[in-house]
């Protein structure tokens, strides 16, 4: 998209985690080093069981002496209940800080420039009394801000930037192959490396334990990841979430979220380079549907 545009996330929710523990402590729980978060870079990271699976994921930024976590709104209440369980005797304070901010995409050609950031992943720096941060997973999917809700919109509209709707972004983010949480990943199943977690800077190999890291790094060092989550072009009528998809009447794969012929889907990769040339299409529901490696994966 040429535009710089923006979109309010209505759908993202915000949990400060304040404290001279608090970055003890989250290391010790998610995929990324926490070390590494700074007022000038930003990052995103994952919570898992302790088996390894998905629970949570989110971008983890600083604002002021507070780190906070930008997720799922609906899910937020069930991160900050699983947090507080390891808390014990942390020195630390977990707040639902919601109201008090909004999270907007800022998107387009020039956005970041436009913010006076680089396309360093998760490179911020503060905006309007809130913060700004190039999008830790991919650059090419712009900006996240996230400013004080009274001012937020005059804010970003000052530096040059239109309203769209969250849907122009969300298509955005399928065009991309980029999954928004618990639209694309299932809770307590889904593995981070089979979601492009590795290359969208989501896991840190080189800091100590985590929850779920026994498995990450297995995933990881064996080379055992067997399907992978993809965009995928949909001619016909969208497939709801969980729809089969079907190669010669086997089932290669099953569709996650999608808008306007457009989607991710989770395919296994053996049919996937056994289809690759071949007269056969690949089935979900009513439709047609044609996956397509992300520029950024490395599979």
């Amino acid at each position: 998209m040429a535009e710089q545009a923006y979109a309010v996330l209505e759908g993202r929710g915000l949990l400060a985690i304040d404290g001279p523990d608090a970055k003890a402590f989250l290391q010790g729980l998610i995929s990324n080093d926490v070390n590494k978060l700074a007022p000038e870079r930003a990052l995103y990271a994952a919570f898992l069981t302790p088996q390894g699976k998905y629970l949570h994921d989110f971008f983890l930024f600083q604002m002021g002496d507070a780190l906070f976590l930008d997720g799922e709104a609906a899910r937020l209440a069930d991160l900050k209940r699983r947090l507080g369980l390891y808390k014990l005797r942390s020195k630390v304070t977990l707040s639902e800080r919601t109201g008090d901010f909004a999270v907007i995409a800022l998107f387009g050609d020039g956005a970041l420039a436009s913010l006076g950031l680089s396309a360093t992943a998760g490179a911020a720096a503060p905006l309007a009394g809130g913060v700004a941060f190039t999008d830790p997973r991919l650059a090419a999917i712009g900006v996240r801000a996230v400013l004080p809700t009274s001012d937020a919109v005059s804010a970003v509209e000052a530096k040059g930037f239109r309203a769209a709707g969250a849907d122009v972004y969300d298509r955005l983010r399928l065009r991309l192959g980029l999954p928004d949480g618990s639209r694309d990943l299932e809770i307590e199943k889904s593995i981070l490396l089979e979601n492009g977690f590795d290359e969208l800077n989501g896991v840190d190999w080189d800091k100590g334990c985590y929850m779920g890291q026994e498995l990450t790094a297995r995933t990881k060092y064996r080379g055992v990841i067997r399907k992978r989550l993809m965009p995928v072009e949909i001619e016909g009528p969208l497939p709801p979430a969980g729809t089969p998809i079907l190669w010669q009447d086997k089932e290669i794969g099953e569709m996650r979220s999608g808008r306007d012929g457009i989607g991710l889907a989770m395919i296994r990769l053996e049919h996937l380079e056994a289809a690759a040339g071949a007269d056969a299409s690949f089935i979900a529901g009513n439709a047609t549907v044609k996956p397509r490696k992300p520029d950024w994966a490395t599979f």
